[in-house]
């Protein structure tokens, strides 16, 4: 961009977004230096070795569908970088009671009803993404976009006892539509559960070779390439640690940017983002496992990602507890398992697993059991090869990154109230004209996507000459 010499530019965050902003600025001319408070880069796309030598774990997301979409990644030459994906045969399978699993390609009587309402906007994904990973705007394929509108605002158990005859279909959608972590009765949340099958149907649930920290060490690699500094160990208490006329974005959540720049901000955005309302957290397990986890059902052996919860009617349960307060004694579980497609992630022979499930925001239950319990019901004998387990309660997450405030892996629920204006009204931009937002706190919110960060930076790079 024209005009704007080397002006000095900072990112506080590294993770997908707050390195994708720290891109576009270097890309734009900027002089951009990124501040990680953590000794590795990478927010919620970090690997390490959590429970023994040898064992890769993501600490936080792993499986990717979003990523390979993303329409900025597309830009970037990841690969060079040494980013590479990798497609399990399936890409979600979800278990039943009695041995049976239903996938993309197995959906019983439903399956030709299935089709019919991803395929259209299967065809036209990349259209749908330029609207839907976009803040709030005039949208670019109407047509596109007013199909995938009439799906997405229903509550997703409306949905799948509408649309759908079969229990089979029915829990698979409920899986889905449980990534929103929104209790399944809440309108809108049938919108997750379209967007992630319609992403399998056009793109895959791919895993990254060597784990997710991939992602983040090409980002970063690149964002070096240009010129960025990339500072880690470095944790930023205070807007007075930076140049006056410095432009700063945050790859933080509203708590965050409150204990940062609080004194700073006028009290009525103060008030705004202390209202911020955050999502149930989860409580997440990494396992170190002497053999594959034995499922019942052989195609749960061909998909890195399994949905473990059964009916419909018991996800909905599990999903509106952890909204309310509470805890099921048969949870949700998201599960991956990523060394069967990968050999780097464990020793010779070895394997590993990654699972979670929502809790109320910042629970201290200990839900080991529970979860290890339904993996066990449909994979008869998990127990006898687990190694060794690591467990991740929402105080740990927290601990480990800010922005996993109360164990909330969204950076703030994503309700209707919070999913297009989050974290106010002004998105990006704050009252203080060099500093902007950059999280996953803004729009389109929560994946790794890296729109978040293209955004802020546009908004940023857009409003660069309105201050000195």
């Amino acid at each position: 961009m024209p005009g704007l010499g080397r002006r000095e530019a900072f990112v506080i965050g590294s993770g997908p977004n707050g390195l994708t902003a720290a891109i576009t600025l270097a890309r734009a001319g900027l002089a951009v230096t990124v501040l990680e408070a953590q000794p590795t880069v990478g927010g919620g796309i970090r690997s390490a070795q959590l429970t023994l030598p040898g064992f890769t774990h993501d600490i936080c997301s792993a499986v990717h569908p979003m990523a390979i979409s993303s329409p900025v990644f597309a830009t970037m030459p990841l690969r060079e970088h040494g980013l590479e994906w990798i497609q399990p045969p399936i890409a979600v399978a979800h278990p039943l009671d009695g041995g049976d699993a239903a996938t993309l390609e197995n959906l019983g009587e439903d399956a030709a009803a299935f089709r019919r309402e991803i395929t259209y906007l299967g065809v036209h994904w990349n259209e749908l993404l330029q609207d839907i990973l976009a803040p709030p705007h005039v949208p670019k394929h109407p047509m596109v976009l007013a199909r995938f509108g009439l799906l997405s605002v229903w509550p997703a158990s409306r949905a799948a006892r509408t649309l759908f005859r079969g229990e089979q279909a029915r829990a698979f959608f409920a899986g889905m539509a449980a990534h929103s972590i929104l209790p399944l009765e809440m309108p809108g949340s049938a919108a997750f559960g379209w967007v992630l099958a319609i992403a399998a149907r056009a793109v895959g649930w791919p895993i990254p070779r060597g784990g997710s920290q991939q992602i983040a060490s090409a980002l970063a690699s690149y964002f070096e390439l240009l010129g960025g500094v990339m500072q880690t160990n470095h944790e930023i208490k205070s807007l007075r640690e930076f140049p006056p006329n410095a432009l700063v974005l945050c790859d933080v959540t509203p708590r965050q940017l409150l204990k940062i720049a609080g004194d700073r901000l006028p009290a009525s955005y103060c008030e705004k983002l202390q209202r911020y309302r955050y999502g149930p957290g989860v409580f997440k397990m990494d396992w170190a496992l002497n053999s594959p986890i034995p499922w019942r059902n052989a195609d749960c052996k061909r998909a890195a990602t399994i949905h473990l919860g059964g009916s419909l009617d018991e996800i909905a349960l599990s999903e509106s507890a952890a909204w309310t307060g509470s805890s099921s004694r048969r949870p949700f579980v998201l599960l991956a398992q990523p060394s069967l497609f990968d050999v780097s992630r464990a020793p010779t022979g070895k394997h590993t697993a990654w699972a979670y499930c929502h809790v109320p925001n910042g629970s201290s239950e200990d839900m080991t059991r529970a979860i290890e319990a339904q993996v066990e019901r449909f994979a008869p004998g998990f127990s006898s090869a687990i190694i060794a387990r690591h467990v991740s309660p929402p105080a740990a997450l927290e601990a480990h990154n800010a922005n996993l405030v109360g164990g909330d892996i969204s950076g703030g629920a994503a309700n209707l109230g919070q999913f297009f204006l989050r974290p106010t009204r002004s998105l990006y931009r704050t009252p203080i004209p060099a500093l902007f937002l950059c999280s996953s706190s803004t729009p389109p919110g929560a994946g790794v996507h890296g729109m978040c960060g293209l955004h802020a930076a546009n908004a940023a790079l857009s409003s660069i000459t309105s201050f000195p």
